[in-house]
C-alpha cells in the first residue's frame, strides 16, 4: 500500500507547490485558454515520445515547449483574434495526436490515463521528474518574479523599466508548458489547467499581496491533492477528477463565504 500511496502523495504535493504560484499569473493575465492549448498539445508530446522512442515525460515536455514557443510568437500577429487562434491550435493538436495514435495499433498506451490522469499510478521515477521540474520552475519564477509582476500590471511601464516583454512572456509560457507536462499523469490533458486556475482563484479571496496569493495557492493546491487522494483511495473514485473536485469545493466554499461576509449595498 505504501509503495502506491507514497509516490502519489509526494508527486501530488510537489506539483501543487509549483502550480499554485504559477497559476496566479495564469489568473492575473487571464491565460486559462493558453493553458488549455498547451495541455491539449501534450498529447502530441506523447506521440513524439513514441515515435522517437524517448522517455515519455521528456517527449511531453518537448511537445508542450514547442507549442509554447509557437504561441509566444503568434501572439504578435493581428490577422486572427487570439482566442480564435488558441481554439484552432488546442483542438487541432489534440485531434492530430489522437489520429496519429490510431495509426500505431501495435503500441498499447493507457489513453484514459493521459486524458484524465491517474495519481495512484505514479512511480518514484515520475516523482523525481516532478521535483526536478518543480525546482527548475521555482528558480526561474524567483528570478523573473519582479519582471513578471510588472508586465502583468502594465506592459508599457515594464518596457520603460527595461524589461523585455516578449522574452518574459515566452519564459512564462515555457514554465507553464513544463508544469503541464509534469501534471499530465496526475490530472490528465483535459483537467490539467484546473490545477493551475482553481487554487489560484481560491487564494484570491484570502490575499492582499501577490506573494501571499502565491503561497496561499500552493497551500490550497496541497490540500486539494490530499483530499482528492483520500477520496480516491477510500471510495475508489478516479484520482485526477477527485483532486479537481476537491479544489472546486474549496473554491465554492470560499466564494460563498466571501459573498456572505460582503456587506449588502
Amino acid at each position: 500500500m505504501l509503495e502506491i500511496l507514497l509516490p502519489a502523495l509526494l508527486g501530488g504535493i510537489g506539483l501543487a507547490l509549483i502550480t499554485g504560484p504559477l497559476g496566479c499569473f495564469v489568473v492575473w493575465r487571464r491565460m486559462s485558454y493558453f493553458g488549455d492549448t498547451l495541455a491539449h498539445s501534450a498529447l502530441m508530446g506523447v506521440v513524439l515520445g513514441l515515435l522517437l522512442e524517448i522517455n515519455m515525460t521528456l517527449g511531453i515536455v518537448v511537445g508542450c515547449a514547442l507549442m509554447a514557443l509557437i504561441l509566444g510568437f503568434m501572439q504578435n500577429q493581428k490577422q486572427i483574434a487570439t482566442d480564435t487562434l488558441l481554439g484552432i491550435l488546442a483542438h487541432s493538436s489534440l485531434s492530430l495526436g489522437l489520429v496519429v495514435l490510431s495509426f500505431m495499433p501495435r503500441i498499447q498506451i493507457d489513453l484514459m490515463g493521459y486524458l484524465f490522469g491517474d495519481l495512484l499510478a505514479l512511480t518514484f521515477t515520475d516523482v523525481g521528474w516532478i521535483y526536478l521540474g518543480a525546482i527548475a520552475v521555482m528558480l526561474v519564477l524567483f528570478k523573473l518574479w519582479r519582471a513578471l509582476l510588472l508586465t502583468t500590471l502594465h506592459e508599457e511601464l515594464a518596457a520603460v523599466e527595461g524589461i523585455n516583454i516578449q522574452r518574459t512572456r515566452i519564459a512564462l509560457m515555457l514554465m507553464m508548458s513544463l508544469v503541464i507536462a509534469l501534471a499530465m499523469k496526475v490530472v490528465g490533458v483535459l483537467l490539467v489547467t484546473s490545477l493551475l486556475i482553481i487554487p489560484a482563484a481560491t487564494a484570491r479571496f484570502y490575499s492582499n499581496t501577490p506573494e501571499r496569493m502565491a503561497l496561499s495557492a500552493a497551500a490550497i493546491g496541497v490540500m486539494a491533492v490530499l483530499a482528492g487522494l483520500s477520496l480516491s483511495w477510500l471510495q475508489d473514485t478516479p484520482t485526477g477528477p477527485s483532486v479537481v473536485v476537491s479544489a472546486f469545493i474549496m473554491f465554492l466554499a470560499s466564494f460563498s463565504y466571501r459573498q456572505w461576509r460582503q456587506p449588502a449595498h
